[in-house]
């Protein structure tokens, strides 16, 4: 994963030593037969959890599928299979690298939302009490592009596949299947859409977020959402606490973004 998706996130997305972006999705059931409420989630309705990391092209990297719907985006990934490679550096990840000359080394990491941990290898905002300082808000925005990616990836598979459109009316195992199929497949349109011989137009430039001289264009995806009833954002956040050394870490990323690393556009679209 990490030496392709890294020099990706840097070219298209303007984030060095990124290797990806975390996020999850309720998938909406009908209630399980003696499920309890393992699968009843916080919005009042039943879920099985599809959490994933994408790469920089809208590609499935790693996912992680039927995690009870209670559950948050932290806790699934804390125990999921990817979750304790990570945290156990069992990744095969690039060693740290400076990446500006003369800096200092900085991991490889993955971008998320403030429904996950900071990590060494795993960055999110500033929390909203803190990014009032400027310097933060621009590392904030920042990672936001970045992070865009896993909720086009989301989108993308919404639009495109209609079993996604309302709840799904089926046993949590076959439910699983169908996630499971729906990933493999736009990954192997996504990957034919990237090859120029192919001509698939899977994803068009009007499905995806994408910006013009006049700001932010929502992709169309977006509106599509509004009315989906078959897959739900998980809005809970996370804890905050955090290692010296995760802290450490994000401040370097600050530090870059608004020296070394600034660029002209991201003081226009903050």
């Amino acid at each position: 994963m990490a030496n392709s998706s890294h020099n990706n996130f840097a070219d298209k997305w303007n984030f060095p030593h990124c290797i990806g972006a975390i996020d999850g999705k309720h998938i909406i059931i009908q209630c399980p037969a003696k499920a309890g409420s393992s699968y009843y989630n916080y919005k009042g309705s039943h879920s099985v959890v599809l959490l994933a990391i994408c790469d920089a092209n809208y590609i499935f990297q790693f996912v992680d599928i039927g995690a009870y719907g209670r559950r948050s985006d932290g806790g699934i990934f804390k125990e999921s299979v990817f979750g304790q490679k990570f945290e156990n550096n069992e990744m095969k990840l690039p060693k740290p690298a400076p990446i500006s000359e003369n800096g200092d080394n900085l991991p490889y990491c993955l971008v998320g939302d403030e429904a996950f941990p900071l990590k060494t290898y795993l960055l999110r905002p500033y929390p909203g009490k803190q990014n009032t300082e400027y310097e933060k808000r621009v590392f904030n925005y920042r990672l936001s592009r970045a992070r865009r990616t896993i909720e086009n990836s989301f989108g993308i598979l919404a639009n495109r596949w209609r079993i996604f459109r309302k709840p799904i009316i089926l046993s949590v195992d076959n439910t699983m299947k169908i996630v499971q199929a729906t990933v493999c497949l736009h990954n192997w349109l996504r990957m034919a859409d990237l090859n120029e011989e192919e001509n698939i137009q899977y994803v068009t430039p009007e499905l995806i977020d994408r910006q013009n001289e006049n700001g932010f264009v929502p992709g169309s995806w977006r509106a599509d959402m509004e009315t989906l009833s078959g897959m739900a954002d998980i809005t809970r956040s996370g804890n905050n606490s955090s290692t010296r050394q995760a802290a450490e870490v994000r401040e370097k990323f600050l530090y870059y973004f608004n020296n070394d690393g600034a660029v002209d556009w991201q003081y226009a679209y903050m």
